[in-house]
């Protein structure tokens, strides 16, 4: 008897702690939803009664996730003081690493991006040069923010192993393949360092500052350098396995195409990117483009390259429609510069969908260009983690 009473109180405050840190959690999501509100407004918003609300208060301050700022306007009487994400007194880093070049961000747990607080550098020839690199840049941040660090979001192309922790592939940067950047900082740096797939970043940055923000359900397309899937599907992100779900760029749709970073030839992703577009109007000057002399052409001479255009628009409609026969998402955000970023050009991308998609599917579906970046995503990332490490979500 006495054993079983001693059990049920373990029980009982595994599930207290638990609802606690749910409640801590809830309390969180609210803030960043709907930015700085004071205990009554977050007791009347989450529903929960006011002791539940001061005391998850309470936590998220001793806790650094929290901070509290005096009444914009002073209403009659003494209004309480607003409780915010700790934007001020806490800072995350984002960081990005890219085929040519990459960023480091810095920035509060509101997770707005900053030009001042980014700074940037090529993307070095070896790995050990890039953990330099990067470890230089985050040092110089903190210090000139002065403030706690919660943590550091890394955004990566590639396919990333979660089972066995590593980057097992980058096909358009191989320095990556077989490493863990946020393993190697995080001993340098001595702080929580999270590694993710760019285009799951990407949909994190979405959902929390761009056109998806209270969606649950969509799909997000990353068409740069590669092309990246990410899937948000009942308010988590479609991992797979091992995590390595939404290689959509690694199909071969073209067995005779170009040659692709992974080693196959025909892949979607050497034809319906940005760098297919490149490489196509590269052949056509007959020099080789960066993507900003590319975009320059275009808006120079576009009418000269419309085989190019069309070519690679054809393509990049196969691959939308795609994704919306397959995931049937009630949203699909399309990330790019060259195609996506021109709203003329990617009118006509999205006319092609139309022919290629499943009407029914389709009608399901509203496309968008994204509106967050990757600075963004890998923030968001990070930001996302400390939310989840509240507690588990519900459902």
């Amino acid at each position: 008897m006495e054993d079983n009473t001693l059990i049920s109180q373990r029980h009982e405050r595994v599930e207290t702690g638990l609802l606690r840190r749910i409640n801590e959690r809830r309390l969180f999501e609210t803030l960043q939803r709907h930015g700085p509100a004071s205990r009554a407004d977050l007791t009347r918003l989450t529903g929960l009664t006011a002791p539940t609300v001061s005391k998850a208060v309470e936590s998220l301050l001793a806790r650094g996730l929290a901070e509290e700022i005096e009444p914009i306007a002073h209403a009659l009487g003494r209004p309480g003081k607003l409780v915010r994400p700790a934007t001020e007194s806490a800072v995350v880093l984002g960081v990005v690493i890219d085929v040519s070049s990459c960023s480091v961000t810095a920035t509060g747990l509101d997770g707005r991006v900053s030009e001042p607080l980014t700074q940037r550098f090529a993307t070095p020839g070896t790995y050990a040069a890039l953990l330099d690199a990067t470890e230089h840049s985050c040092r110089n941040l903190v210090d000139q923010t002065n403030r706690q660090i919660q943590g550091i979001g890394i955004s990566v192309p590639g396919l990333i192993n979660d089972r066995l922790g590593e980057i097992v592939f980058s096909p358009n940067l191989h320095l990556l393949d077989k490493r863990n950047p946020a393993v190697d900082l995080a001993e340098r740096i001595g702080c929580k360092c999270l590694l993710m797939q760019e285009t799951d970043a990407l949909c994190l940055g979405e959902r929390l500052h761009g056109a998806a923000r209270g969606l649950d359900d969509f799909s997000l397309l990353d068409v740069e350098a590669g092309l990246g899937l990410g899937v948000m599907s009942a308010g988590r992100l479609l991992a797979g396995h091992s995590g390595m779900a939404g290689e959509l760029g690694h199909i071969t749709v073209a067995p005779d195409g170009p040659r692709c970073g992974c080693g196959n030839r025909g892949c979607l992703e050497t034809l319906a990117t940005d760098a297919a577009l490149v490489r196509l109007l590269s052949q056509a000057a007959e020099r080789p483009l960066s993507v900003a002399e590319a975009e320059q052409l275009l808006a120079e001479r576009a009418a000269d390259f419309q085989h190019e255009i069309r070519t690679v628009t054809e393509h990049l409609a196969i691959a939308i429609a795609a994704v919306i026969n397959i995931f049937n998402p009630t949203a699909l955000f399309v990330h790019g510069r060259l195609l996506v970023g021109n709203p003329e050009r990617f009118e006509r991308v999205l006319d092609r969908v139309k022919q290629r998609t499943l009407t029914a599917s389709l009608a399901d579906c509203a496309i968008h260009a994204t509106r967050s970046s990757k600075r963004q995503g890998a923030v968001a990332g990070i930001i996302h983690q400390l939310t989840s490490a509240c507690a588990p979500t519900l459902g």
